[in-house]
């Protein structure tokens, strides 16, 4: 996501603060209007009340617009420093406030931050375009563009001109006056919409529960049963009459979040009940109810699509890939159906195989969809002696931590020290601070990791404070927030492998934001294109899986016994296991966000329901797999940033698979030379560079499928 402290890109972070602190505040002031005398300036949780967002919120807009309304009345002619910097000066208190707010949005919500929410996105929306669509302040970015090459700057300083122009542009700073007035109230309907999205699907996810007696338990492990029951037992405390109550005594329950869903699906031998829970999961956001996000989508889509043809683009996917790696629906689509094909073909041998096991086993039925996750835990097993289960004991949260922690130290010479005096924003966050090899300060990481009831699904990376090197060395504090499974009695956290490896891609994407060093802050961190900034967290994935790393950090969480050879064996033997659903179910949720986002403004969409239907027979999606997401869930397109990007995550698998490659064709994953080009190259540059230029300064050419085609065994190889 863009960070543009002008243009006020809302971003999720969040923060601590420490409980032992001398603050300067009262508690009859507003904490955001205070200066943070706390350790690295993260936020006073303990002092921020609900009642404090409005006002600072008002506030840092009347702020905002009045620094603004200075560099356009500055009597200088426009020049960088009095334009180009001051915009990125502007918007501190607006900045401050929204990081904070958005981050617990995500991550800690209750009724009245949703409420505000929806009150805030229009006004926001509006307040954005105050400035964007500021035909003075435009004109003055214009005349210094129009200059460019009579002006003495620096690479970086370049780019930050023709990024901070194209952003004008883009806003609609070239309409005239109705265009713009058009541009801006579709703006606000958008913002409105996505926001109730977002809001329908959480209010959707946490609807529904599974509530089960002991005799439906049939083929739970007693660490499922168990956590089941502590969620049983949670429900019932937050109950408010003896009738809520009751419902839960003595009961287990499941519930839509998948921490909770797929080991059910896994285990269960009620297929009965499997079914009833997947069913629940896939038909979110599309019960014909109040919280329906079938016409939100909708109506999203061709919002979007309108706005795109006032700009003068084809489809809202022409105007987003304008910016990306991939400039053309063409392009993605290309990728896209590169990999469909064998992934499809593969997606059917393993129903037949999974099939296989169901008539042996003697029964009648035909594998569908909320049968997968079961089955091909009994082909895994059959084939390569892998059981998820014995897995599990080794991969501890805690374990898994270390685990990162010492490859980002030896690829980098980075270390964590866990600080214990910090006042966080929920009893489950923990924070570190990072050091570089030389002992430095680098920055503040806060890990947000176990599943709750007013916390969005997914996992995800954001940041309360941000890197600049404008106004003297600002580090940045970043957070990741997961959806793990929380301990239970006196276990720890046990993940699966699926867990480890979106521990290790999130912790890139934090890294990629601690490490960063730029002079600007609006290009700091991921603020580059979509389709790139996936990359610095996709590459750490591939070093969860080195034997050498993981008999660094798994040991039983019992005995101590470090990973077995043969369980890492196995674990390695099985890696392209399942790549057929795998990569069908995320294909095929990309394929669809192409297909809304290529929509033209003058197509109606009248039915949600009917056009993913059209979109998934087009590519054969066959029965036993659903999209990764399907419209009315997708929050990645209909809440977030990744409208016509979906797809970014198998662009930058490209990108991650290529890059790896070099470092095995080296014999070393952690050669230095390689580690340092990575670093210098990708994770300090921030969007100070175009994107393929970066990768090409770090792996010496532009990248190769092949290597992708290889890890996912889509290249003609067997299991």
């Amino acid at each position: 996501m863009k960070k543009l402290p002008f243009i006020i890109a809302i971003v999720l972070l969040a923060a601590c603060q420490t409980s032992t602190d001398k603050t300067k505040m009262q508690t009859s002031e507003n904490p955001f209007d205070q200066e943070w005398d706390t350790p690295f300036e993260v936020p006073p949780f303990h002092e921020i009340k609900d009642e404090h967002y409005m006002p600072a919120f008002k506030k840092g807009m009347e702020e905002n617009l009045a620094e603004i309304e200075a560099i356009v009345n500055n009597p200088e002619a426009p020049t960088f420093a009095n334009t180009l910097e001051e915009l990125e000066r502007s918007g501190k208190l607006l900045t401050k406030v929204q990081r904070v707010f958005y981050n617990l949005t995500g991550s800690n919500t209750n009724p009245k931050l949703q409420e505000l929410q929806r009150e805030l996105s229009p006004l926001l929306s509006a307040h954005r375009d105050k400035i964007v669509l500021n035909e003075e302040l435009f004109n003055r970015v214009e005349t210094i563009w129009q200059a460019r090459e009579n002006l003495d700057l620096s690479g970086e300083q370049r780019k930050l001109l023709e990024d901070t122009r194209k952003r004008f542009v883009r806003s609609g700073a070239l309409l005239n006056e109705e265009q713009k007035a058009q541009i801006s109230e579709i703006n606000s309907e958008i913002s409105e919409l996505t926001t109730g999205f977002g809001q329908n699907l959480l209010a959707e996810t946490n609807g529904f529960e599974l509530i089960l007696d002991k005799e439906d338990l049939e083929g739970l492990s007693d660490g499922i049963i168990a956590a089941a029951a502590e969620t049983a037992t949670q429900k019932m405390e937050k109950a408010e009459t003896d009738e809520e109550k009751a419902k839960y005594k003595d009961k287990y329950v499941f519930t839509p979040h998948r921490s909770s869903m797929y080991p059910f699906l896994t285990q269960s031998n009620r297929r009965d009940l499997r079914e009833q829970l997947y069913t629940a999961y896939v038909q979110r956001g599309d019960n014909d109810n109040e919280t329906d996000n079938k016409e939100i989508a909708a109506k999203i889509a061709k919002l979007r699509a309108e706005r795109a043809q006032l700009m003068g683009y084809e489809t809202h996917a022409h105007f987003v890939l304008e910016e990306r790696m991939l400039k053309t629906p063409e392009e993605v689509y290309d990728l896209l159906l590169q990999l469909w094909k064998p992934a499809l073909e593969r997606a059917k041998v393993e129903v037949a195989d999974m099939q296989a096991v169901v008539n042996k086993e003697g029964h009648n039925f035909k594998i569908a969809a909320w049968d997968w996750w079961q089955y091909s835990e009994k082909v895994r097993k059959a084939k390569y002696d892998l059981d998820e289960a014995a897995l599990k004991p080794y991969l501890s949260l805690d374990n898994v931590l270390k685990g990162v922690f010492e490859t980002t130290n030896k690829l980098w010479g980075l270390t964590f020290t866990e600080l214990f005096d910090i006042n966080v924003y929920h009893p489950d966050a923990r924070v570190w601070e990072v050091k570089d090899k030389d002992g430095s300060h680098l920055g503040i990481f806060i890990g947000d990791y176990f599943t709750r009831s007013n916390k969005r699904g997914g996992a995800w990376m954001s940041s309360f404070k941000g890197q600049s090197n404008l106004d003297g060395q600002e580090r940045p504090v970043v957070v990741n927030v997961c959806n793990f499974p929380a301990p239970v009695g006196d276990a720890p956290s046990l993940l699966s492998f699926e867990n480890v490896t979106t521990l290790f891609h999130e912790f890139g994407h934090a890294m990629h934001g601690v490490l960063t060093n730029v002079t600007y802050g609006s290009m700091s961190g991921t603020s580059g294109p979509r389709d790139f900034t996936e990359f610095p967290a996709q590459i750490l994935e591939h070093w969860a899986g080195e034997p050498e790393i993981l008999k660094s950090f798994a040991t039983h969480y019992q005995t101590g016994e470090v990973i077995p050879d043969d369980l890492i064996d196995k674990l390695l033997k099985a890696a392209k296991f399942n790549q057929g659903f795998a990569n069908t179910e995320y294909l095929a949720a990309s394929l669809l966000d192409m297909d809304w986002h290529t929509i033209r403004a003058e197509e109606d969409v009248k039915d949600a329901d009917a056009f993913e239907e059209a979109s998934l027979a087009k590519i054969g999606l066959i029965n036993e797999i659903a999209p990764r997401y399907r419209s009315t869930y997708f929050a990645h397109i209909f809440a977030g940033g990744y409208a016509a990007g979906y797809y970014s995550y198998v662009h930058s698998a490209v990108l991650d698979s290529d890059g790896f490659e070099a470092f095995k064709e080296t014999g070393d994953v952690f050669n230095p030379e390689l580690a340092a080009k990575l670093r210098t190259h990708v994770y300090e540059k921030g969007s100070t560079e175009e994107a393929m230029e970066l990768y090409k300064n770090f792996r010496g050419r532009q990248p190769k499928i092949d290597a992708l085609l290889k890890v996912r065994g889509l290249d003609g190889s067997t299991d």
